[in-house]
């Protein structure tokens, strides 16, 4: 037995003349995640819809799959039926019975009429069917607060569905271009690498490790962080920088109070040069102002200054509630705040510098002839796909 399910797009309907652009986009991400569950799942796309239908015992995946999935505001299982009165009407007392039987009580009926030959209006559709299920379930109608909402679609076919799930909305994968995303074993990077996927951006990271001073558990926290947010990026290519060399030499020469700009700083340059390598198009950052010593302005001005990418910071305006509250929302927040150190907090100053100047910054960075070392770095990464 096969199951269809109905997608509807988010922001693609506002995009105009670049519209088949952003549903061919969409198309691809659902082929893509419908093939790695089963190459027989059938997908059309039809008048601003998308139907994915796929053998019932595929349910879980495929309902996992669209929860997912960005660029859809909303899905739910459906029903078909020929665009007939008396078939539209059975399907929606068959619709209702099933959801008395889940306890319900009370409902309403939206519908949705793109083919105008029907001959009902959607008012009159709406009307009609609300008291048919009425009779037949003993179902009361609310049209201000209902349990659900059985929702009638007359489209090609007639389309008769309840209960349906809130999408992540937003655009796309693939439709915005590439950013390096540097993320690390906080909190608040994969959420920001979430949120430019929900822009349409595909996302791939870099990520600095400085063994032996951090874990292998450390990395491993990590790569499943990745995990999970390309879940939703339509997957993540992750590159791991050894950067322990790079770390130490900060920490040996450079005072005391500059070692978390200076370190923010060699990141910002090892994660351009791995973006520029691999065509991506911006640099993508968890900070926060203010959230931390190297989130200030004048920091974060110190950091970027070397840098010619643009530096994409989605959580700038984010407090840490929004962001753990996000966090959560993406299941990345359970594995954040497992206890592995990264370099990011590792030789952290007890006093950090909170005002640098650019041009100190770039005299003492300058001074440390750190290139080399992040050129190794380079050499020797390890990619995780």
């Amino acid at each position: 037995m096969w199951e269809t399910w109905l997608l509807k797009p988010g922001e693609l309907t506002l995009k105009g003349g670049n519209r088949k652009f952003f549903e061919g986009t969409l198309k691809s991400n659902i082929q893509r995640l419908m093939a790695k569950i089963d190459d027989k799942i059938k997908i059309r796309f039809t008048a601003g819809r998308y139907y994915i239908q796929a053998p019932q015992e595929k349910t879980m995946l495929v309902e996992n799959a669209l929860s997912h999935l960005i660029g859809i505001s909303g899905w739910a299982k459906t029903a078909s039926c020929e665009k007939t009165q008396k078939a539209v009407l059975d399907e929606c007392i068959k619709e209702a019975k099933v959801l008395s039987l889940a306890g319900i009580k009370t409902f309403k009926v939206a519908a949705r009429r793109t083919d105008k030959s029907f001959p009902l209006t959607s008012y009159e559709l709406c009307c009609l069917a609300g008291n048919e299920i009425n009779t037949a379930t003993g179902l009361k109608v609310d049209i201000n607060n209902p349990d659900d909402i059985i929702n009638i679609e007359i489209r090609e076919n007639a389309y008769i569905y309840s209960s349906g799930k809130k999408g992540l909305g937003g655009l796309p994968v693939g439709c915005a271009g590439k950013g390096m995303l540097l993320l690390s074993g906080g909190i608040d990077s994969p959420v920001a690498g979430f949120l430019m996927a929900c822009r349409g951006m595909s996302i791939d990271a870099v990520h600095f490790h400085s063994y032996p001073y951090t874990s292998q558990e450390a990395k491993e926290k990590v790569i499943r962080l990745a995990q999970i947010t390309g879940s939703y990026c339509m997957g993540i290519n992750l590159y791991i920088l050894n950067f322990t060399k790079v770390q130490m030499l900060i920490k040996k020469n450079a005072p005391e109070n500059w070692i978390t700009v200076l370190l923010r700083m060699a990141m910002m340059e090892a994660a351009q040069k791995t973006a520029l390598k691999t065509k991506n198009k911006c640099l993508i950052t968890g900070e926060s102002l203010s959230q931390v010593a190297s989130q200030t302005i004048e920091n974060l001005n110190c950091t970027q200054n070397r840098i010619t990418l643009p530096v994409l910071r989605p959580l700038i305006g984010f407090n840490k509630e929004n962001i753990i509250k996000e966090a959560k929302a993406i299941s990345t927040y359970e594995v954040s705040i497992e206890p592995f150190i990264d370099c990011c907090t590792l030789f952290t100053p007890p006093h950090p510098v909170l005002h640098g100047k650019v041009a100190e910054a770039n005299a003492i960075y300058e001074s440390l002839e750190l290139e080399p070392l992040i050129d190794e770095a380079l050499a020797t990464y390890e990619l995780v796909k």
